[in-house]
């Protein structure tokens, strides 16, 4: 039996042929178009094979196809394929809380790419300026609102609230989740919970460690024994970290996704991997980089072993942020804008780049002031060993 067709002809204009569109029934086994699937078919067996950044795309496509990949299921499968540490029960508890089913947004914050504005001084100077009318204005509020003037006594009197006196923007944990990837294999995957509110915390160095120091995690790549096993780390290790924020329920993946630097010790033979984050922050420090540390050292067999999984910030000046001020930048990062993470390799390895030239251009501007002020410095001390002998003398004649 051949298949039917229905056939319907559209009126033309004289100049040009008749349309004719033809449309094959299904019923005899024909073609069908897209959309005349049925739902459960493009959520189960088409929409299932889809990453993130291919589901995001098929949802602007049009409402139906909007409100498949919508659902919670299909992200919740992207999130656990693409970072194995999000399928951890407390991840994904914390996952299950954010606004808008959750894993989408999860995954729509931990894909993009934090903001990093090359802004001119001028522009951080009156970035500084609004901040500190700002600051000013919150305090004086804060004052006249928890202070009543008594005229009896002619004295400020502190009224007892605990809304304002308690209020803290600051998260009071930190959660980490991160994942190790080798050509697209997992090596690596682990969780770790940073409590910031202890003295111990607020003044020493930034520093989150995701394995313990006699801890060794052993994975199937050979131990780099020259320099071509070195570039090959460079194009098939990729790490994520996924820095997350269980209070305000916001995250953001502070990783170059590739490495912008591999080092191999010359005498123990330790591999270090570097992934970046350049952030702006203000006049003052410039940039910042959130630099991750992965070592690696080889074992009896020849595999090599990550022993050292850590993430620190640093100023352009190489000074280690201690975590009260490493906390204001994240916790402004987690707030900021976003952009396309799609070319996050390309990107993290561009901005480290020019990270490196502007901390050396700063470097040369500050030995140069330096200089000048040691020549003045000169200069004064031999005119007043001049000026001294000359009063003496003068007094000797």
């Amino acid at each position: 039996n051949k298949p039917k067709f229905h056939t319907s002809q559209m009126t033309s204009s004289l100049h040009s042929p008749p349309i004719t569109t033809t449309t094959v029934t299904a019923e005899y086994g024909g073609a069908t178009g897209f959309s005349d699937l049925h739902p459960y078919i493009i959520e189960a067996h088409i929409l299932t094979r889809l990453d993130g950044p291919t589901l995001a795309s098929t949802s602007c496509s049009s409402v139906a196809l909007h409100h498949l990949s919508s659902e919670n299921h299909l992200w919740s499968r992207v999130c656990h394929s693409t970072w194995p540490s999000t399928a951890t029960p407390r991840i994904s508890h914390i996952i299950s809380t954010f606004p808008d089913a959750g894993h989408r947004t999860f995954y729509s914050q931990s894909f993009s790419l934090p903001s990093s504005e090359n802004k001119q001084i001028h522009d951080l100077e009156s970035e500084n300026l609004t901040s500190l009318r700002s600051t000013i204005y919150i305090i004086l509020s804060n004052f006249f609102a928890v202070c009543l003037f008594n005229r009896n006594r002619k004295q400020w009197i502190i009224q007892q609230t605990n809304s304002i006196s308690n209020r803290s923007s600051s998260p009071p944990e930190l959660i980490s989740a991160v994942d190790i990837h080798y050509k697209n294999k997992a090596i690596f995957s682990n969780v770790q919970e940073t409590e910031t509110t202890s003295s111990w915390f607020q003044s020493s160095p930034f520093r989150i460690d995701m394995i313990d120091p006699k801890e060794v995690i052993s994975t199937p790549i050979k131990h780099p024994s020259d320099d071509d096993t070195c570039t090959d780390l460079i194009e098939h290790m990729t790490l994520s970290w996924i820095l997350i924020d269980p209070i305000g329920r916001r995250s953001i993946n502070l990783s170059s996704f590739k490495s912008v630097s591999v080092q191999r010790h010359w005498l123990t033979g330790e591999v270090q991997v570097r992934f970046t984050s350049i952030l702006t922050v203000d006049q003052k420090r410039g940039h910042v980089q959130c630099e991750i540390v992965v070592t690696c050292g080889g074992s009896e067999v020849g595999e090599m072993q990550v022993r050292e999984v850590s993430l620190g910030v640093e100023d352009m000046d190489g000074t280690h942020l201690n975590g009260r001020e490493s906390l204001v930048i994240l916790q402004k990062v987690l707030e900021g804008k976003r952009g396309n993470g799609a070319n996050r390799g390309e990107i993290g390895r561009k901005r480290y780049k020019e990270f490196l030239e502007m901390s050396r251009e700063r470097k040369e501007k500050k030995l140069r002031r330096e200089g000048t002020l040691d020549s003045l410095c000169v200069a004064f001390g031999i005119l007043i060993f001049v000026a001294f002998w000359c009063f003496l003398f003068c007094l000797s004649r």
